[in-house]
């Protein structure tokens, strides 16, 4: 089977993260950003294989999901704006990062 469009999605929906979230990043590593993009594109590939593209959507939505609450109830719930990541000395705490 070609796992292509599955590639393409992930690698769209990665983009489009990275340029409108991507400073909820900026004190991560270059290589365990990179190293995080492969293993959701395997895992992904890996479900759709397996199981089928009807549960890589249903995995992709799960993702969403999460990503969604962290953003909308967590973050808020720790004092933290959840598109603008500021405070940015407490969203550094929370993430552990050290303020540059």
């Amino acid at each position: 089977m070609n796992y292509w469009f599955e590639v393409a999605i992930i690698s769209t929906l990665t983009s489009i993260g990275n340029i409108v979230m991507g400073h909820f990043e900026e004190g991560a590593s270059k290589w365990k950003r990179v190293i995080k993009i492969f293993i959701f594109m395997g895992l992904s590939i890996l479900i759709s294989a397996t199981a089928g593209r009807v549960w890589f959507f249903v995995f992709l939505g799960t993702m969403l999901s999460i990503v969604l609450g962290i953003h909308l109830w967590w973050l808020p719930k720790h004092g933290v704006n959840g598109w603008t990541a500021e405070p940015k000395e407490k969203y550094y705490e929370l993430r552990g990062w050290k303020r540059q």
